[in-house]
C-alpha cells in the first residue's frame, strides 16, 4: 500500500511539473518576447547599439518584404542557411522597432503572383536547376509616403555587411527627406559652356549623382559664410580659400558637421583659368590644401610631392603605334589596398587615382586616423614638378626606389580636435566661438586627390538613341557615394560594425589537413618522380627498336615492358594510398565527433541519470532506516 501511494505521489509530481513547464513556456513567450541570449562566438545574433538607436528613433513606419524561394532553394543549403539567418535578423529588427517596422515573408513560387511582385519590385532572379526555375532572395522596403528601396539579391558573400545595409535602408525610409549637402569646388563640375571645345559641357557624373541623391547646394569658394542648415560639406580642390571661409569650415566641423574633402598636390582638372590665355597653362594643375585645418585635425599633407606606385601603376599609351607603358603617377588601387573592415571600402575592386598625394597622422595628434585606401609597399614620393610637363612616363622610373611603406590615399579622421583659430576673424558673427569639438568629436574624410572625381578615371560615356549611357569601369563613384551616404546616415549608422561571417571554418580540420600534407608530400613527390622515370623508360625502349617492327616485341622485350607496366600500376596504387592518407585523419576526426554527438553524449546523460537515481535511492533507504 505504501509503495502504491508513493507511485501515485510521483505521478502527481510529474504531472504538476509538466503543467508548470507548459505554463512557464506560455508566459515566457508573452512576457519575455524579444529577449535572447547570444552564445555565438562573434555575437552573430546581437544587433549593434547604432542599429538599436535607429530602430528606436524611426519617424515613418516601414514595411519590409523578404522574398525567398523556399521550394527552388531546397538543393542549395548555403542559401537556405543564410536566408534563415537574414530572416532572424529582420525579425530582430521588427521586435526592436516598437511597432514601427513590420516584416512580411514571401515565397515567390514559379508562375505565381508573388513572383510577378518580386519582378515588379526589381528583385533579381537567378535561374537554378535543370528546369531553370528562378531563385529570388531579395528585400523590398516601403514607407507611408510611397518611398521604395530595394536590395535586388542578398549575396552570402556580403553577409558581414547585412546589418549595415538593413539599417541603412530602414533609416532612409524612416527619414525620407533629402539631406542638404554643400559643395565648394575650385573645379568647374557643373554643366555649362566649354570654351576649349566651343560647345556645351555636361556636368561631371559625380555631380549628377550627388544632385540626384541629395539636396545639393553649390557654394562659391569666394563666400565668407556657410549656409546654416548643411548636413555635409564637400570640398573639391579647395585652393586659395579665404580666412573667413576656413574659419567657417573649422567651426562647422567642431560643431559635429561632417566634412568630405578632396585635396591635391597636382590637380590635372585645374585648367588654370581661360584656356585661350597662353599663361593659363603655366597656372594649370595647381595644388590645394586646407592648411591650418589639417594641423588642427592632426593630419600631414605635402603639396610638393605626388605618390608613385610600381605595383598599382596603370598602363597608358604615349604615341600611336607604340606599346603602352606604365605610368607611376596614375594608379589603380586594387582590393588589397582597400580597408576591408570598413563598409565603405570593403566590397570595392579598384579605385583609380592620378597624381595623388598622401595623408599621414601627425605625432601627438588627439584625433584618430583610419586609412580607407592605401598604396602598395612598392610606392615612393616623386617631386610634383616632374609630372607637370611630363612627356614620357618612362622617365619616372629612373631613380625610382620604393620605400617599402604603405601610404594613405584616403583616410577618416575622428575624435577630439581643437580649433585652428584663436578667435573669430573680423566680420564674422557667431553665437559661440568653439575652441574644441563637442563630445562626439569631428568626423572628416580626406582624399589626397581631386582627379579621382573626373569622369576619365572611372566612367565611359556612350550615346544610345540620343541618350548618354554611363558605364563605370572603376569604383571611384561608389567609394565617394558610400562615404557621403555613411556620413549623412548619422553616427548610429557609422558605428554599426561589419559583422563576422556565419560560416565558421573548421580550424582543427584545417590544421589536420596541413599536417597531413606536410607528412606525405615528400612521399608523393618521390613516387611521382619514379612514375615519370618509368614512363620515360618505356618510351625509350619503344623508340630503340632497329628493325622497324614497332608493333611486334620479342619475348625479352615483352617481359621487360610487362615489368615496367606492373611497376607503373604499383606506383599508381601507392599514389592513391597517399591521397587516402591525406584525408584519413580528417575522416577519423569526423568519426570521433559523430561518436561523441551520437553515442557518447547520450551515454553520459544516461549514466548521470542512473547515478543521480542511485544516490536518491540510497538517501531514501537511509531515511527509512
Amino acid at each position: 500500500m505504501e509503495h502504491k501511494n508513493r507511485s501515485v505521489f510521483s505521478a502527481g509530481v510529474l504531472a504538476l511539473l509538466t503543467i508548470l513547464f507548459i505554463t512557464l513556456t506560455i508566459l515566457s513567450s508573452v512576457f519575455l518576447k524579444g529577449m535572447r541570449v547570444d552564445l555565438t562566438k562573434n555575437g552573430l545574433y546581437t544587433l549593434s547599439d547604432g542599429t538599436h538607436n535607429i530602430l528606436e528613433n524611426m519617424d515613418e513606419p516601414v514595411k519590409l518584404y523578404l522574398y525567398f524561394s523556399e521550394d527552388v532553394s531546397r538543393e542549395l543549403p548555403q542559401f537556405r542557411s543564410y536566408a534563415r539567418w537574414a530572416g532572424e535578423m529582420l525579425e530582430e529588427f521588427a521586435d526592436r522597432s516598437n511597432g514601427k517596422l513590420s516584416l512580411q515573408r514571401v515565397n515567390p513560387v514559379p508562375f505565381s503572383p508573388q513572383e510577378d511582385e518580386a519582378a515588379q519590385y526589381g528583385l533579381q532572379g537567378v535561374p537554378v536547376g535543370p528546369a531553370g526555375d528562378m531563385l529570388y532572395f531579395g528585400l523590398a522596403g516601403t514607407n507611408s509616403l510611397d518611398g521604395l528601396q530595394v536590395m535586388p539579391f542578398l549575396q552570402p558573400e556580403k553577409e558581414r555587411f547585412l546589418e549595415y545595409d538593413l539599417a541603412k535602408m530602414v533609416s532612409s525610409l524612416s527619414h525620407p527627406n533629402h539631406k542638404k549637402v554643400g559643395l565648394i569646388s575650385a573645379l568647374d563640375m557643373k554643366p555649362g559652356f566649354d570654351p576649349a571645345t566651343q560647345s556645351m559641357r555636361e556636368a561631371w557624373v559625380i555631380h549628377q549623382q550627388f544632385s540626384q541623391l541629395f539636396e545639393l547646394q553649390d557654394i562659391s569658394p569666394a563666400s565668407v559664410e556657410l549656409p546654416t542648415d548643411l548636413e555635409l560639406l564637400v570640398l573639391v580642390h579647395p585652393k586659395d580659400l579665404g580666412e573667413n571661409l576656413l574659419y567657417q569650415i573649422d567651426q562647422f566641423a567642431l560643431r559635429g558637421g561632417h566634412v568630405l574633402a578632396f585635396m591635391d598636390p597636382l590637380a590635372e582638372a585645374d585648367l588654370g583659368g581661360d584656356p585661350n590665355d597662353p599663361m593659363a597653362r603655366m597656372n594649370a594643375g595647381g595644388s590645394s590644401s586646407l592648411g591650418p585645418l589639417l594641423k588642427a585635425w592632426g593630419v600631414g599633407f605635402n603639396t610638393d610631392k605626388v605618390l608613385g606606385d610600381r605595383a598599382y601603376a596603370l598602363q597608358v599609351s604615349i604615341a600611336q603605334g607604340q606599346p603602352p607603358v606604365r605610368h607611376l603617377g596614375i594608379l589603380s588601387v586594387k582590393s588589397d589596398g582597400m580597408n576591408n573592415t570598413d563598409v565603405v571600402s570593403a566590397d570595392l575592386q579598384s579605385v583609380n587615382f592620378s597624381t595623388t598625394g598622401w595623408l599621414a597622422p601627425l605625432e601627438g595628434a588627439s584625433t584618430g586616423f583610419e586609412p580607407l585606401v592605401e598604396s602598395s609597399e612598392s610606392a615612393a614620393p616623386i617631386d610634383a614638378a616632374r609630372l607637370r610637363f611630363l612627356s614620357n612616363p618612362q622617365d619616372l622610373s629612373q631613380d625610382f626606389e620604393p620605400t617599402g611603406d604603405r601610404y594613405a590615399l584616403v583616410a577618416r579622421i575622428t575624435g577630439q580636435a581643437l580649433t585652428a583659430f584663436e578667435q573669430a576673424p573680423e566680420g564674422i558673427s557667431l553665437v559661440t566661438h568653439l575652441t574644441a569639438s563637442d563630445k562626439a568629436g569631428i568626423n572628416v574624410v580626406l582624399f589626397a586627390d581631386s582627379d579621382i572625381l573626373t569622369d576619365r578615371l572611372w566612367v565611359q560615356k556612350q550615346n544610345f538613341l540620343g541618350q548618354t549611357i554611363v558605364n563605370s569601369f572603376a569604383d571611384n563613384g561608389t567609394l565617394v557615394a558610400n562615404i557621403a551616404d555613411q556620413l549623412l546616415g548619422s553616427s548610429d549608422l557609422i558605428d554599426i560594425r561589419a559583422r563576422a561571417s556565419t560560416n565558421q571554418p573548421f580550424e582543427r580540420v584545417g590544421a589536420l589537413r596541413l599536417s597531413a600534407e606536410a607528412q606525405f608530400r615528400d612521399t608523393e613527390q618521390r613516387l611521382q618522380a619514379e612514375l615519370d622515370e618509368t614512363e620515360q623508360t618505356l618510351t625509350q625502349m619503344q623508340s630503340a627498336r632497329q628493325d622497324g617492327e614497332l608493333t611486334v616485341l620479342t619475348p625479352q622485350q615483352q617481359q621487360e615492358v610487362q615489368r615496367f607496366v606492373d611497376r607503373k600500376l604499383q606506383i599508381r596504387g601507392e599514389l592513391r594510398q597517399v591521397q587516402h592518407d591525406l584525408s584519413r585523419d580528417i575522416d577519423a576526426l569526423g568519426m570521433r565527433l559523430k561518436l561523441i554527438n551520437i553515442v557518447l553524449m547520450p551515454v553520459l546523460i544516461i549514466i548521470a541519470a542512473l547515478v543521480f537515481r542511485q544516490m536518491r535511492r540510497k538517501r531514501r533507504q537511509r531515511g527509512e532506516q
